[in-house]
């Protein structure tokens, strides 16, 4: 299945470069084997992919050992689920996921509000009984590729691993969001982020990397700055919300942090972090991210609009942004989103860069050979 390999690289974070479709269909082969079927096993490995493709290495292929195959082998996710509908009122949907895998069962709901928006103007899923979806970036490009603007909003269930700023008790998760929306071509507006300063898989990755973290990303329990990424998962540090402290405007990610668990937990009837459960715990992250909640929304302009011509419009948005002279010295202005698609496009085809380690936990479950090189 691979080209010839090179010497053995001498750093087990050497990266080992893999094609993009060799990762696909190994990624599709593998959770075909966990039981899911062959179509939604194949939206799975794209989902997957889509970190590793983007830059978003935390949220990618290192995710498989440690987070995904853990929720199949459990119990926690079930492969073969079908998610049920249980509220449809033409323009929006509740949708219970039946432990479903998130990384498809997210991308096939955004496809649900994709068509109800071609119908209604907007179309609105809400989903609960969900597990983990991977980016939130991933499902809301959907919306992109049909030409519409899209959002999508995740909790983390009764995951509680950040605190109320000024509080003692873990209470929330790191509640991703995203908004994707046509652009320039080939290079879609796509914001993808955590409410907290970075996401868990962050802090992880550079635990198993060896590598501090910045001083803004966790704190302890006094709210002192922390940079061993390992006291994460030892419960000796929390993630800090975005805008880090008080006087930097801390209210704002802990703000938006609260809108996604409205927006996508209480609307749906998912778990939640805030929950009376919370206050019994010992002062250490507690919970697990069952039942997660997802919202995902899909907006037509053209339908809201007839007869205008939203991608025009949207290009002239863009251009006037990358057309903004930079700084001296600074590279041109981009928008979220641009690097992103560039990175894809070069690593569609060059190949992505593994982690050393990741790539020997991936031969470990049979994905493919056992590098002996950074060869393909």
């Amino acid at each position: 299945m691979t080209t010839p390999p090179a010497p053995a690289p001498t750093d087990g974070n050497a990266p080992v470069l893999v094609d993009h479709p060799r990762l696909r269909t190994a990624l599709t082969e593998f959770f075909a084997r966990h039981g899911l079927p062959s179509a939604r096993a194949e939206l799975a490995a794209d989902a997957l992919c889509h970190g590793d493709l983007t830059g978003h290495a935390s949220h990618g292929v290192f995710n498989l050992a440690r987070l995904y195959l853990p929720l199949l082998e459990s119990g926690r996710c079930d492969p073969g689920a079908t998610p049920r509908t249980l509220t449809d009122l033409g323009a929006c949907a509740l949708v219970d996921a039946e432990r479903a895998l998130g990384l498809w069962a997210a991308a096939e709901a955004m496809d649900d509000a994709v068509a109800r928006a071609r119908r209604h103007g907007v179309g609105l899923v809400s989903v609960r009984g969900a597990t983990h979806f991977g980016c939130a970036g991933f499902h809301a490009a959907r919306a992109a590729e049909a030409g519409m603007i899209g959002v999508v909003m995740s909790n983390c269930g009764g995951q509680r691993i950040a605190c109320p700023p000024g509080g003692t008790l873990p209470m929330l998760g790191t509640n991703p969001l995203s908004v994707a929306a046509p652009a320039l071509p080939g290079h879609p507006f796509l914001l993808d982020m955590a409410t907290t300063t970075a996401p868990s898989g962050r802090v992880r990755l550079a635990a198993r990397e060896g590598r501090p973290v910045p001083g803004g990303w966790l704190e302890d329990a006094a709210g002192n700055p922390v940079t061993d990424p390992a006291a994460f998962d030892r419960g000796e540090a929390f993630l800090r919300w975005l805008g880090g402290t008080p006087d930097e405007g801390v209210h704002k990610g802990y703000g938006l942090g609260l809108a996604v668990e409205l927006l996508a937990a209480v609307a749906s009837g998912a778990g939640r972090g805030p929950a009376p459960a919370a206050l019994d715990g010992d002062g250490g992250p507690h919970g697990r991210d069952d039942d997660i909640g997802f919202l995902l929304l899909a907006l037509a302009p053209d339908v809201l609009r007839p007869g205008a011509d939203t991608p025009a419009e949207a290009r002239s948005l863009f251009t006037a942004l990358t057309d903004c002279p930079p700084r001296p010295g600074r590279p041109p202005v981009r928008y979220p989103g641009w690097h992103e698609a560039e990175r894809a496009r070069l690593r569609r085809r060059d190949g992505i860069p593994l982690p050393g380690h990741v790539h020997e936990e991936l031969a470990a479950l049979g994905l493919f050979a056992p590098a002996t090189g950074g060869a393909r």
